[in-house]
């Protein structure tokens, strides 16, 4: 399932600790190398393409980033 595994991957990438669940990218203290770790490894295991700037310029929270990935999903399959 996408959601499942776009936040497996956020876990892993961001290290997220227990209490933060609910934290943003930056509260989180993504960086690039962890963006362009994050659009990789969703690129690569989910076949779905994002923008690294859109991190940045979004700022997204897990669930943000996941509703982002299924719309992308959703686009990718239509075309």
């Amino acid at each position: 399932m996408v959601e499942e595994k776009v936040g497996e991957i956020w876990r892993h990438v961001l290290d997220v600790p227990a209490d933060m669940k609910d934290a943003t990218f930056f509260d989180l203290e993504g960086e690039s190398i962890s963006a362009i770790r994050l659009v990789s490894r969703i690129e690569e295991e989910l076949g779905v393409s994002i923008e690294v700037g859109e991190l940045f310029e979004e700022d997204p929270n897990l669930e943000a980033l996941i509703q982002k990935v299924v719309a992308e999903a959703k686009i990718s399959a239509t075309v």
